[in-house]
Parts: C-alpha cells; sequence; structure tokens
C-alpha cells in the first residue's frame, strides 16, 4: 500500500493571512466590535468616506485651479463653465465639506453622549480633536480660494485675529499675509496649505484608528465587554455599509438638487478691497465659534475665548470624575447633553446675524453656557452623581442589615414608601438608582416583611457590587 505526501508548504494561504496584508485582517475583518452597537457607531466610518472624497475632488480641482489674486476666480468660474464635469467637481467638494462637518459634528455629539473620551480612550478623542483643528484649518484656507467677497474678508477678519496677542500680534499677522495686507502671497501659501493638510488628517486619521483598535470601540452600556464580541465583518460591517449609503443620498441631493444651499451668494462676487459685505460671516460650521469671538467685547477676550473653546475639549477627559460612562445610566447628564447640543445650535445661529441688539446679549448669555455646561456636565455632576451612588450602596445595605428589624414592626407599606421618597430625587440623578430600587423592592410582604426574596435582593446587590468595582479600576 502506497500513500502520497501532501506538502502543506504548498497549501494556499487566505489573502488576508498574508503578512503585507494582514493589517486587513486584524483592523477591518476580524475586529472585535461590541455586540450591541447601533448605527451611532457608523459616524467614524461616514467621516472617512468624506475624507477620502474630498481628497480626490480636491486634487482634479488643483489641476485647474490658479492660485494668482488676478486668476483666481476666473479659474474658478472655468471650472465650472469649460472642464468636463468641473461642476460636478467642484459642486461635490464644496457641498462635501459641509457634510464632512456634519458627520463630524454628529461623531463627536455621540462621543459626548456616551462619555467615550473617558480612560482608557482618551488618547484616541485627544487625537479625534487634532483632527478637528486641522479639519477647520483646511475648511478655512479652502474657503479663501476662491477668491470672492466672502474668501476675501473672512480671511481679512479671521486672519487679523491674531493681531490681538500683544507684542507679537502684528508680526504673526503680517507673516502671514506675506506682507501688508492679504494679497497674492497670502493666496499662495493657503493653496499650499489647504492641499497639503488633509494629507495630515489622512496621517492623524490612521493614528485615531490604531488608538481605537488598541483598546476597542466603546458600546451604549459604557461597560467593558470583551467577553461579548463579533468579528467586524460581516455583522457590524453591514451598519456601516447602510451609513454610507445614507450619505450619499443626503450628499446627492445638495449636489444635484441644492449645490448652493449651504454656501454664501456673495463669493459668487469678485473679490474687491475697496467693497466691504454689509455682514461679513464664515462657513456655517464656523458660525458657532465665530458667535463666542463676537459675543465678549474685548479683542483678546475674545479670541482666547474662541480658541478656548476648542481647546476645552483636550482636557475633557482629565476633568470628568464620572464612576458611569454612559448617559444611559445618567438622567440628569442626558439633559444636560441636550442643552449643549440646543445652545450649540442656537451659537450658530447667532453668529450669522448681525451684531445689534437683542442678538448680542443672546449671544453673551450662550457662550456663557457653553462653558458652564461643559463644566456642570464633566465636573460638578460626576461628582453628585458619584456621591448619590455610593449613598445609594450604603443605604441598600444598611437597609437590608438587622438594624432596621424595627421598621418590620411598622405598617407593610411604609418602608417601600420611605425607600420610594428617597429615590423619586435620587433617580433624577441617576437612572441606575430606579432600576436597582424596583429590583430589589419588587416583593413587598402583607405579613410585615420588608423583602421575602432574598435570592434576587442577593442577586441584585452583587450586580451592583460588580458594577461599582468596574467603574473603581477607572
Amino acid at each position: 500500500m502506497s500513500f502520497k505526501t501532501i506538502s502543506i508548504s504548498n497549501r494556499q494561504e487566505r489573502w488576508n493571512k498574508d503578512p503585507l496584508l494582514s493589517f486587513i485582517d486584524s483592523h477591518i475583518i476580524d475586529y472585535p466590535t461590541p455586540t450591541n452597537l447601533t448605527y451611532l457607531w457608523s459616524f467614524g466610518a461616514s467621516a472617512g468616506i468624506c475624507l477620502v472624497i474630498q481628497i480626490i475632488s480636491g486634487i482634479f480641482l488643483a489641476m485647474h485651479y490658479t492660485p494668482n489674486l488676478e486668476l483666481a476666480f476666473d479659474s474658478v468660474e472655468h471650472i465650472m463653465r469649460d472642464v468636463c464635469s468641473g461642476w460636478l467637481i467642484r459642486y461635490i467638494h464644496a457641498n462635501g465639506a459641509s457634510i464632512f462637518f456634519i458627520v463630524v459634528y454628529l461623531h463627536i455629539f455621540r462621543n459626548l453622549y456616551f462619555s467615550s473620551f473617558l480612560y482608557p480612550r482618551h488618547y484616541l478623542w485627544m487625537s479625534g480633536v487634532a483632527i478637528f483643528l486641522a479639519m477647520m484649518a483646511t475648511g478655512f484656507m479652502g474657503y479663501v480660494l476662491p477668491w470672492g467677497q466672502m474668501s476675501l474678508w473672512g480671511a481679512t477678519v479671521i486672519t487679523n485675529l491674531f493681531s490681538a496677542f500683544p507684542i507679537v500680534g502684528t508680526s504673526i499677522v503680517e507673516w502671514l499675509w506675506g506682507g501688508f495686507s492679504v494679497g497674492n502671497p497670502t493666496l499662495n501659501r493657503f493653496f499650499s496649505l489647504h492641499y497639503l493638510l488633509p494629507f495630515v488628517i489622512a496621517g492623524l486619521t490612521l493614528v485615531h484608528l490604531n488608538l481605537l483598535h488598541r483598546n476597542g470601540s466603546n458600546n451604549p452600556l459604557g461597560i467593558y465587554t470583551n467577553a461579548e464580541t463579533v468579528d467586524f465583518y460581516p455583522y457590524f460591517y453591514i451598519k456601516d455599509l447602510f451609513s454610507i449609503l445614507i450619505l450619499i443620498f443626503v450628499f446627492s441631493f445638495f449636489v444635484f438638487f441644492a449645490p448652493n444651499m449651504l454656501g454664501h451668494s456673495d463669493n459668487y462676487i469678485l473679490g474687491n478691497p475697496m467693497s466691504t459685505p454689509a455682514h461679513i460671516v464664515p462657513e456655517w460650521y464656523f458660525l458657532p465659534f465665530y458667535a463666542i469671538l463676537r459675543s465678549i467685547p474685548d479683542k483678546l477676550g475674545g479670541v482666547l475665548a474662541m480658541f478656548g473653546s476648542i481647546l476645552y475639549l483636550f482636557t475633557l477627559p482629565f476633568i470628568n470624575m464620572s464612576q458611569n460612562r454612559s448617559s444611559y445610566f445618567r438622567s440628569f447628564q442626558t439633559y444636560t447633553f441636550w442643552f449643549i447640543f440646543l445652545n450649540f445650535v442656537l451659537l450658530g445661529w447667532i453668529g450669522q446675524k448681525p451684531v445689534e441688539s437683542p442678538y448680542i446679549e443672546i449671544g453673551q448669555i450662550s457662550t456663557f453656557l457653553y462653558f458652564a455646561l461643559f463644566l456642570l456636565s464633566n465636573f460638578l455632576l460626576p461628582l453628585l452623581e458619584t456621591y448619590l451612588l455610593n449613598f445609594n450602596y450604603k443605604f441598600f445595605n444598611t437597609f437590608h442589615s438587622d438594624s432596621f428589624k424595627f421598621l418590620k414592626t411598622l405598617d407593610s407599606k411604609e418602608p417601600f414608601t420611605l425607600a420610594k421618597k428617597y429615590y423619586n430625587f435620587s433617580l433624577f440623578f441617576t437612572t441606575y438608582s430606579k432600576n436597582e430600587i424596583s429590583y430589589t423592592m419588587s416583593d413587598v410582604s402583607t405579613n410585615n416583611a420588608i423583602f421575602t426574596d432574598s435570592l434576587n435582593i442577593e442577586k441584585s446587590t452583587t450586580w451592583f457590587d460588580d458594577y461599582l468595582s468596574y467603574n473603581s479600576k477607572d
């Protein structure tokens, strides 16, 4: 009898197991994903698609754009009228910037709601804020390139902000301008940096993804879920794919049916340094920060407040004292979050209004609320929640102990009423207390016994112990 020898070395391996392509397997295919992720976790993939669209469309536009003071405006019109499908490329790029910022803002607010910036994902959050800053710089410089009225005067106003800094301010402004006013050197520099920064953003995005996959994704419950994960492909990529299809549908609506809705009509007028527009406003995605700038009467104070409103995001992982990540279990935090969101929208509305009463007063109040609500949400409120959670835990242990035997002689409804009054106050701050009291006090005996189902009590207390022990590790 003869046997055939099969060489294992000749066996064909899966392509994603190749050493050169293994990163695709570890970061996309077999990446462990929490089972309870929702569509809110798809904004990151959608933002990546927007970045790719912006880079590709920008490269094609750069082939026909002329960064010259006398030719910039005409070169944009040449792209729109003479270049084959130039109108489509330009509208994709112009509206793509707005869609990109919409997706990123939603991504940021989702992280704020679920406190995804807390340890061990603090470096991930900080890299995301760095990407956001690079996006703002890229968007501002790109807004200058068409050289319309808003481009010229927006560049003049924003670059002039650096003159508020004492001693070195004027030198910084002249260095940015390349002269004593916004001119041809300014346009050339902005074009070069606008072309370069998207690739810097792409590099930061790779760092962002690496940090994400090092510690794993957060989840709606804000708990450690390495024991309950599924492969990214094919389970979660379907959600990302569906979200990207929705993104393309919305994107297509703006490109083909409302291409100028998110822009400013004055930018179709050639930039004229001798004619100032009635109201100088930046692109809509800068309006909340522009409103903060205008709400401070002092120029230096306004500049510091505007930059501080962005740089403040870097401090969130370090000032947040919450032992609970998700707002699902923090009722008052949920209300605070929606106040922050609505106040941010209000600031955007104020930023496009003229500088007159009552918009000045509303802007000042909204600016104060912007900083106050962030401080309340990430510092003061977590301290109060921690106190209530610890007090609730001690309350349960004491309430179940023998020292409360005298309560058994009271009316059977009285202990339940006593606890209910306390929790009606505390559950306003933490929903977890409501779940705990309903879980342990659901069975009140008619024989003057406070709790008859000891198994439920033991189970719920253990659940609460595990919850507190996990959060105390962070």
